[in-house]
């Protein structure tokens, strides 16, 4: 039996500091040039040539300001602001790369679905089909009221709301123009057949479209589907819809059951979802050169940037290690309900503290020389059950030089590295388009008739 091939993403977004927090501070790192094309176009070079699969975007519409009551450490730490429109990277790495596929991540709970499909159709299109879309509700407090809303919508909430908001997409992507609808009769003088051209005409809770959709059939139509979770409900929509599942590492053994179930209640062939997770890979040509950069790193390394990721209400460095969680919250006069994460409030803030730090002791870390790490790499694909990872950036660009010069030939040796090519569905799935038990495919003809 063939070996499992690695799914490779690399895990970015358009800022200075992403996950990694105050390592853009490391010497030779080029995090500040994020706002310059070349940066983008010359770390696409580098994963392509490293065997990487795709770039992973990651983004948020908002601020992290609920450490602080502010957005104030955020700003000083870089963390996530500023950040820039993860789409709009995405042609200038495609323009010099031929293999390598983009995730771009992008909520349904604030932008109408009509313009999104306009502008995912228009890089499918532009990148061969290299595209795909993880689907997120955002989570954050200040997006919400970016967009005139005075709170966050509620979870569950938002689940239903992006349930609506991919019935819209799939209609315009699957069902707006037939296969066959754009002609390209020079002598007739017929570019597109009317008749195969439809409104969708939607009319639900949440959005109005009539439609038709304004691009025509891209390479995959519908992008790749990519959907992050950690949640139940969560799980649900990732098994009716997604391709790829983002999930983190601890509840692999939960979500990837749940997914499955969800897939196969759904109709879906509940092996069709593949599982990627974050991972952290530090590797160097000698064990000392590992070390040295963990020492680097370590070093560098911001816990008030984690404090303020995780939206940690208090100020937990400025509170004795011994504190409780709810003394501290007395302390600085919020509420004894405040949620501190998954920490309860008897716990110390000491545990906290080691709480956040807990990446550097992940399931799906590794530190070690490169036939160490593609060992890790082959247990977490064969014992673990993953399908592929999402590789967390230290340094750029040397994380992802170091794994494609060091750590790729290892994997391409042992079988875990195939060159793929083509749309990025067929790099995961072996086709171009959705297969039909898919939910997006009732909507193929199911317009005809209908006029524009």
């Amino acid at each position: 039996m063939s070996p499992k091939p690695l799914i490779l993403n690399l895990f970015e977004m358009n800022c200075v500091g992403h996950i990694t927090h105050g390592l853009w501070r490391l010497p030779g790192n080029n995090r500040h040039r994020y706002t310059d094309v070349s940066y983008w176009t010359e770390l696409a070079r580098l994963a392509e040539d490293g065997g990487f699969t795709a770039i992973f975007l990651a983004d948020v519409v908002g601020a992290y300001d609920t450490y602080g009551g502010s957005a104030e450490a955020a700003l000083r730490e870089g963390l996530q602001i500023p950040n820039n429109d993860p789409m709009l990277v995405v042609p200038a790495m495609a323009a010099v790369t031929e293999r390598l596929s983009f995730g771009i991540t992008f909520s349904t709970s604030y932008e109408p679905p009509f313009a999104f499909a306009r502008r995912m159709s228009t890089l499918d299109h532009l990148t061969g089909g290299r595209v795909g879309w993880n689907i997120v509700t955002s989570y954050l407090p200040n997006a919400a009221r970016n967009f005139g809303l005075a709170e966050e919508i509620e979870h569950d909430r938002r689940y239903e709301i992006a349930d609506e908001y991919l019935e819209v997409l799939y209609k315009l992507w699957e069902g707006s123009w037939d296969e066959d609808a754009v002609v390209r009769d020079v002598e007739g003088n017929l570019y597109s057949d009317p008749a195969k051209v439809h409104r969708i005409d939607h009319a639900g809770a949440n959005f109005s479209v009539a439609g038709p959709h304004l691009s025509e059939p891209s390479p995959q139509r519908t992008p790749t589907l990519i959907l992050a979770t950690a949640s139940p409900a969560g799980a649900v929509r990732a098994g009716q819809n997604a391709e790829l599942v983002f999930t983190h590492g601890p509840l692999l053994e939960k979500t990837a059951p749940a997914v499955r179930a969800a897939a196969e209640a759904a109709g879906r062939d509940p092996q069709e979802p593949k599982f990627v997770v974050q991972a952290a890979v530090i590797t160097g040509r000698t064990q000392q050169e590992v070390d040295e950069k963990l020492a680097q790193y370590h070093a560098h390394r911001s816990t008030e940037g984690l404090l303020v990721h995780q939206s940690v209400p208090i100020r937990a460095l400025e509170h004795p290690r011994e504190r409780t969680i709810a003394e501290a919250l007395e302390v600085e006069g919020l509420p004894a309900d405040t949620p501190v994460g998954r920490r309860g409030t008897q716990e110390t803030v000491g545990d906290l503290l080691d709480a956040v730090d807990e990446a550097w002791h992940d399931r799906f870390f590794v530190a070690g020389t490169p036939e160490a790490v593609a060992d890790a790499i082959e247990h977490w694909l064969d014992v673990d059950g993953i399908d592929g990872i999402n590789l967390r950036q230290y340094h750029s660009f040397d994380t992802v030089r170091d794994f494609a010069e060091l750590i790729s030939p290892i994997l391409r040796r042992r079988g875990r590295l195939p060159e793929r090519r083509g749309t990025m569905r067929r790099q995961l799935t072996g086709r171009d388009r959705l297969p039909t038990e898919h939910p997006a495919t009732r909507f193929r003809g199911a317009f005809a008739g209908v006029g524009v």
